[in-house]
């Protein structure tokens, strides 16, 4: 019994020695990781006509995307933006450039999320647009208007309100803009035209509306902006 009684307290030291292990593998230092910055962007130039690219055929160029290594970033997303289809792409890379064949002729967007491993944070870029070149014109369409206000899905109270919009253009020769505004989607009811970047209208409780702008400019080029939606309490 007295022996018994010895052997008690060697496997209560023995089971904290364990506890104790354990503890100190289960307990790993936390690494904090510095979020990464936002990269700023090279090429293709904001609001140009992208006339760089290699071209291999009467409908594409291939087209070397680039902007600076931003500050603890080891991968990058670059998002793509066709705005006359209205279609994107999402290429993920670890590089700070990326070649990526394109449409001639076309208008696009483009913007880099910048990633770090061992954080969640994502910090983006500005977004830039260009127009890439086709075969040889003497004046390029619009940029599709972008919606200011009201912001996509919003909500806004009946009555008279702004319907505010942003465009540009290569040629920088806008001329004037049309505003369809309709409770169906897509809108066909014209509500009015403007030469500069807002519409007043007058809107119902209740009702959700959708707009688009068309946007001339002054060689009779038009472009079609994306459907734009919000709602009326």
């Amino acid at each position: 019994m007295k022996k018994f009684i010895k052997i008690i307290p060697l496997c209560l030291l023995a089971i904290g020695i364990v506890i104790s292990c354990s503890k100190d593998e289960d307990e790993q230092p936390v690494v904090i990781v510095d979020p990464p910055t936002a990269a700023n962007l090279i090429f293709p130039e904001n609001n140009t006509e992208c006339n760089d690219g290699e071209i291999v055929s009467d409908t594409e160029t291939d087209v070397l995307f680039k902007w600076e290594e931003a500050t603890n970033a080891n991968s990058y997303i670059l998002t793509i933006t066709n705005l006359n289809l209205g279609t994107s792409r999402e290429i993920n890379t670890i590089s700070n450039e990326y070649l990526i064949r394109v449409l001639r002729g076309n208008a696009y967007s483009w913007s880099v999320k910048s990633k770090v491993v061992g954080s969640d944070e994502i910090a983006e870029s500005e977004i830039w647009k260009f127009y890439n070149a086709g075969l040889p014109v003497e004046s390029y369409p619009p940029f599709p208007a972008e919606a200011v206000s009201p912001q996509i899905g919003s909500s806004v109270d009946e009555g008279s309100i702004s319907l505010q919009w942003e465009a540009s253009d290569i040629d920088n020769d806008i001329a004037s803009y049309k505003v369809l505004l309709d409770t169906v989607n897509p809108p066909v009811a014209e509500v009015g035209s403007s030469s500069i970047n807002s519409l007043e209208v007058t809107v119902s409780s209740e009702l959700t509306y959708y707009w688009k702008v068309i946007t001339t400019d002054a060689m009779g080029n038009a472009s079609d902006s994306q459907i734009f939606q919000f709602k009326v309490n």
